[in-house]
């Protein structure tokens, strides 16, 4: 589709700024800063992150228990025509932990790991797990987790080894600047991109009726709750810790927000988010650029509250009975399955599988969503940009007197001793 072009150009574009631009940060970031420093601003981080996950999950949940979404007489269709993708939870952790630690950072710029479970054929429910099988496969695309991990190691090591490591921190830093330079150039294309992106998909959908009945009450009890978590707690906790109003910072990061909505990926929109961060809301560059890339891979707000809604409302729909045992088991696999979705578009229309695999229903019910799956992965990646945002400023406001700069005091302790010397 021709209206497409301009907006897959802006994608391109994106997408290519990724990797010079997370690897140079992630360096220049951590070495800049001290190694006590930056495990003080990493833990900081996870723990905002982890918080605010369980935050919007809970908030799913109690709202799909609420409207019951799925209640009444079911319409929907029992099967599709895509087969899921077998997913387990502990597949799903382990893949995680193995594209942490990739044997080829050059294959990790192009390839990531995944598990691939394959059922046996004939009368598989007579068969256990044991008779499955589990291959380790490559997919395409960057492994911006494996990438993390050794840019942090990089940069750990660089910042300890003191005028020696240098010229190489310089490099990176220089490399990381000229990246900013670049991507506020691309930003400003970023209106006319997200614009054809949007109207690419809206003329690509053939039937605009699935979006009612109990499909359509699920998905707004989705938006329902993205609004709720994006609009009313993140901001709330903004206030709370920033001790100020957050009108001035949702308005500073509507073009990130808009940027993800278009993209419908918090990878692609890594850039944008950065380059708003640093020149309009002026967060302490270190702290972007060291919190923004991790929190673009394993903060996932929207797609955790999502994947809670989406398992309990097909659990509604197939009159499936859920205890609180099975409720507090989908919070902990939408949990995980959030953090172990990358970041690039429909990535939690996978790990949903797992899911579903915590409350016994099959893969294929996964199809009774997929067809509203795209509009609502947009907003989902909004809000989950949103709130990489909101915890970079949290953690710069935490770690204001870890930040403050200490040369100066011992600067003048030295010249002390030196004149009474």
């Amino acid at each position: 589709m021709y209206i497409n072009f301009p907006g897959e150009v802006f994608l391109r574009m994106l997408r290519g700024l990724i990797l010079p631009l997370i690897t140079s940060s992630m360096v220049a970031a951590v070495g800049s800063l001290d190694a006590r420093l930056s495990g003080k601003i990493g833990l900081r981080a996870v723990v905002y992150y982890f918080t605010t996950t369980f935050m919007a999950i809970v908030l799913g949940i109690v709202l799909v228990l609420a409207i019951q979404p799925g209640s009444g007489d079911s319409k929907l269709p029992t099967s599709g025509t895509s087969k899921a993708r077998l997913v387990t939870t502990a597949d799903t952790l382990m893949d995680l932990i193995r594209n942490a630690f990739p044997p080829n950072v050059i294959e990790a710029c192009v390839t990531q790991f995944s598990t691939l479970v394959i059922q046996p054929t004939g009368n598989a429910s007579n068969t256990s797990m044991y008779d499955w099988d589990f291959q380790t496969v490559s997919d395409p695309g960057t492994n911006i987790l494996g990438l993390i991990v050794f840019c942090i190691a990089l940069g750990a090591t660089v910042g300890r080894m003191g005028d020696s490591g240098k010229p190489l921190l310089d490099m990176f830093t220089s490399l990381s600047d000229a990246m900013m330079i670049i991507t506020k150039l691309v930003v400003w294309f970023s209106p006319v991109g997200v614009m054809f992106l949007v109207m690419a998909k809206m003329l690509a959908m053939e039937d605009f009726s699935v979006v009612a009945g109990q499909v359509g009450m699920y998905s707004l009890t989705v938006l329902l709750g993205l609004f709720l978590h994006g609009f009313i707690v993140l901001p709330l906790i903004y206030s709370i810790v920033m001790r100020k109003a957050p009108f001035l910072f949702l308005m500073d990061m509507m073009q990130a927000i808009a940027t993800a909505f278009g993209t419908a990926s918090s990878s692609a929109t890594l850039p944008v988010t950065i380059a708003i961060l640093e020149d309009k809301v002026k967060v302490n560059p270190k702290v972007v650029r060291f919190c923004i890339p991790i929190g673009a891979t394993i903060n996932m707000d929207g797609t955790a509250l999502y994947e809670a809604v989406a398992a309990i409302f097909i659990a509604q729909v197939r009159k499936v009975p859920l205890d609180i045992g099975k409720v507090i088991a989908i919070s902990v696999t939408a949990t995980a399955a959030s953090i172990g979705a990358a970041g690039i578009p429909q990535a939690g229309l996978v790990t949903m599988v797992m899911v579903l695999n915590a409350v016994g229903l099959p893969a294929d019910d996964i199809t009774l969503i997929i067809v509203v799956d795209w509009i609502l992965d947009r907003f989902r990646t909004a809000i989950n940009v949103l709130g990489d945002a909101v915890g970079a400023c949290v953690v710069e406001r935490l770690s204001l007197e870890d930040l403050k700069p200490k040369a100066s005091g011992a600067q003048g302790s030295k010249d002390t001793v030196m004149t009474a010397m």
